[in-house]
């Protein structure tokens, strides 16, 4: 639990943004003869009308508040700039909690196609689309990530086995459009691998840390790299416009210039420019960069978790949650060993992460995170795509190469499971404005050698846990159902790949096998006939060969006394 100064500390915090939030400059420009450096305002006026821009960044971090706001008041002033594609590989939204993000684009007129891997966030956009306003394109967040990289080098399509038997395989679903029928296409099928094309990127739009005078970039005190130097690159190399938003001039320092200053057109300077919300980018906690450790590290994960809380981000775990992470927890162990190379994604995976750590294993576990992070312990919330005391960085482009040989583990969550064993994670329901997207979740479950789904085996069900047992009062409804709304992940193209797939859930774990998907563990207190088979019938759930199924431990179903150990080294 927080102690009382650190929630005084977190509430002072809240506060003191919720009254500077809005200060985000557009109308700065420092004192410097540098014709590089513009206000965000004479930044704006330079995009083309019809611009394709490349964009960066995650969550809350990386992001060009101040040109965001910029080409908001400019169009809002003058219609200019207007009909602008805008491509951010990972979600950029901040769900209107917060100014300075992809939202303030999102204008009729202003925005009319975007393109992203991760859509959920950007509840503006997405209410345009609802209404016929604008467009959305979907890929594979890694997919989009490498087409990027790619027209820096001037390549304009990609071949990839990535995707094959998902919605995005067009002779599954809808390929690349969100919506069938509106928007290019951007992918066809070419045998066993699919082949993405991109839009040629005529601009970049994205966010470093420092210049100095003489116009180069750094990313000094930065807590990850994303696309900030591909979406750079591929504009360049396109004959493109390349606006960098930074925090602040600083020395020169050529062993540590992350673009050089003859790649950079325009440099735009927000004074206020943050590190994450709420953390002011010249006063960044070090402890979320490499090369400086942040010694009290359960603080500061309350502190974050609070601010989530504070904001409506996370919801607030129950008993019934914490049972099914421990549970997932102690599936990993049966997969991973020290030095485990790990990702985590969004929400639930998060809590089978703080599990290992509590049950003493998270010192052996190399964490990686699709923006680029390597090591260290994986950010909550709205701070998601950082980490707190991380070893390395690399670009987005980099790790999404990397984890192609190199990933061990997984662990994911899901929406939907169907009886081959597909998951749908990227789409709640035909509504539009529910669309939700991939994330990176396609390019993992292709490569990663061990995959450990996580979810409710029932929504809306009412359930505890009473003397280390589960009592279910309200059957709830399914999430392994008859069909999907999408295919976010083929069962099919994993077993060929031999990849050990789990789907953990509050009922039991269950795990894909030639057979179907296996039940091999049930929570106590549950009855397999009833709780299971009865629930969902057309799921064909079947049992193992030798009728066995284990029931989770007190330790798992309560907590107490919660240890875990590597059966594998």
């Amino acid at each position: 639990m927080p102690s009382l100064m650190t929630k005084l500390g977190v509430y002072k915090r809240v506060l003191t943004w919720a009254i500077n939030k809005n200060k985000i400059d557009i109308d700065y420009k420092p004192p410097t003869d540098n014709p590089r450096f513009k206000t965000g305002m004479e930044a704006a006026a330079m995009i083309p009308d019809g611009a394709i821009i490349a964009g960066c960044g995650m969550a809350s971090n990386v992001r060009p508040a101040s040109v965001y706001k910029a080409v908001r008041e400019s169009f809002i002033k003058t219609g200019h700039p207007c009909n602008l594609t805008w491509i951010n590989p990972g979600g950029t939204g901040l769900r209107g909690k917060a100014p300075g993000g992809t939202e303030e684009v999102c204008l009729p007129g202003l925005l009319t196609h975007y393109i992203s891997g991760h859509h959920e966030t950007v509840r503006a956009g997405l209410e345009l689309v609802a209404k016929g306003e604008m467009y959305l394109t979907v890929y594979p967040q890694g997919t989009l990530i490498h087409l990027i990289d790619g027209q820096g080098r001037g390549e304009y399509d990609l071949l990839t086995e990535v995707g094959v038997g998902t919605f995005v395989d067009p002779r599954v679903g809808t390929g690349t459009q969100v919506e069938p029928g509106r928007g290019e296409q951007m992918v066809t099928a070419e045998g066993d691998r699919l082949r993405f094309t991109l839009p040629k990127i005529t601009c970049s739009v994205v966010a470093a840390t420092y210049a100095d005078k003489d116009g180069n970039i750094y990313m000094k005190d930065s807590p990850m790299f994303t696309e900030v130097r591909e979406s750079t690159r591929a504009a360049r190399n396109n004959g493109g416009l390349t606006i960098v938003n930074v925090a602040g001039i600083i020395p020169r320092d050529d062993a540590n210039i992350f673009i050089p200053a003859d790649e950079v057109d325009c440099i735009v300077v927000n004074r206020y420019a943050e590190q994450a919300v709420m953390f002011p980018q010249k006063k960044a906690l070090l402890g979320l960069t490499p090369g400086h450790k942040m010694k009290d590290i359960p603080k500061f994960l309350d502190e974050l978790n609070m601010f989530n809380k504070i904001l409506k981000l996370d919801p607030i775990r129950n008993p019934i949650e914490y049972m099914l992470a421990r549970q997932a927890a102690s599936v990993y162990t049966g997969v991973g060993f020290p030095g485990v190379k790990t990702i985590i994604g969004y929400g639930l995976p998060q809590e089978v992460g703080a599990m290992a750590s509590r049950g003493g294993i998270g010192k052996d576990i190399t964490y990686l995170i699709e923006t680029g992070v390597i090591g260290g312990i994986p950010a909550p919330g709205f701070f998601f795509g950082m980490a707190i005391n991380p070893e390395k960085l690399v670009s987005s482009a980099e790790m999404f190469h990397f984890i192609e040989d190199n990933l061990d583990v997984a662990i994911l969550g899901m929406l939907q499971v169907d009886p081959q064993g597909n998951v749908n994670v990227s789409r709640k329901s035909q509504k539009v404005k529910e669309y939700v997207g991939p994330g990176g979740f396609i390019n993992l479950v292709t490569y990663a050698k061990n995959l450990i789904f996580i979810g409710q085996w029932t929504a809306k069900a009412e359930m505890q846990i009473v003397d280390g047992k589960l009592q279910v009062t309200k059957r709830g409804i399914p999430k392994f159902v008859e069909k999907l709304e999408e295919i976010t992940f083929s069962a099919q193209n994993a077993l060929k790949r031999g990849q050990n797939v789990f789907y953990c859930t509050t009922a039991g774990t269950f795990r894909l096998t030639e057979r179907g998907i296996e039940l091999f563990q049930i929570a106590d207190g549950l009855d397999i006939q009833k709780d299971i088979l009865d629930v969902a019938p057309w799921a064909r759930i079947v049992l193992p060969e030798d009728g066995k199924v284990q029931v989770l431990d007190r330790s798992i179903m309560t907590g107490e006394g919660f240890k875990l150990a590597w059966k594998n080294g």
